[in-house]
């Protein structure tokens, strides 16, 4: 497997990953990593014939989790390779499906793309999770969730006016669901660990979004789906999300 940092970057984290990840798994094409002052977003992988291209901002390369970031982003190459259908899925083609016919505000719809992530990123930390350690990852989604909790507005009479997604209180409730389920699906954390009273407290900011249901959803992913399968869960979810919530506030 061959890792080739560029842009003045610390190369030790990816290097790391790279050797974590050729204990179990192997990339055919070569990692092109380009770490930037200021990336548009904070990683940003793409796909090649001959390549694979990570762009990662220099913050994050030269943070405590700059490892297993990398080792994150490895994983969802290699599951590119192996042309899993979580990673060769159309988001946009699953989403039409899902939502032909329908009004869907702005906002509900990047939050529909953040939950195909999701699943994404269940299929890739399926790989991360079983090579590499788990405690920085559950401390990274512990503190994650808090903050996204103390970044939402409080309530007020009349309602309030949402800011960013990360202060967004139903997409707060689909990541713990998340959070939960990746980490109970690789038994990565203990049944009164703190996180289950921050996913309660987005719960209850988002009464809307059936935090267990999704928490369900995302944990019980089959490890090997074929394409017609991973595309009808993906409606599914995202119907879920947005149809089940219209039937709700109905």
């Amino acid at each position: 497997m061959d890792v080739r940092v560029t842009g003045g970057g610390p190369a030790e984290p990816f290097l790391s990953a790279r050797d974590l990840l050729a204990t179990e798994y192997d990339l055919k094409r070569p990692v092109v990593v380009e770490v930037r002052a200021d990336p548009d977003e904070r990683t940003m992988a793409s796909h090649y014939d001959d390549r694979h291209e990570l762009v990662v901002s220099r913050r994050a390369a030269t943070s405590a989790m700059a490892r297993e970031l990398a080792l994150h982003e490895f994983a969802h190459m290699a599951r590119y390779e192996e042309a899993h259908p979580s990673h060769r899925q159309s988001t946009d083609e699953a989403l039409f499906l899902a939502l032909a016919g329908r009004s869907v505000e702005r906002r509900k719809l990047s939050h529909c793309y953040q939950i195909a992530n999701h699943m994404k990123d269940i299929y890739a930390d399926d790989i991360t999770l079983d090579i590499g350690p788990t405690g920085k990852l559950v401390g990274f989604m512990e503190s994650s969730l808090a903050g996204a909790l103390a970044d939402s507005p409080p309530s007020a009479p009349g309602g309030w006016e949402r800011r960013t997604d990360a202060a967004d209180p139903d997409i707060t409730a689909v990541n713990a669901a998340f959070a939960l389920a990746l980490l109970e699906r690789h038994d990565a954390i203990d049944p009164g660990h703190r996180l289950y009273d921050l996913a309660d407290a987005a719960a209850a900011d988002a009464p809307d979004v059936p935090l267990k249901r999704f928490k369900r959803h995302f944990r019980s992913l089959g490890p090997d789906p074929g394409e017609s399968e991973y595309r009808k869960t993906l409606v599914d979810v995202t119907r879920e999300y947005t149809v089940g919530r219209e039937r709700a506030a109905d």
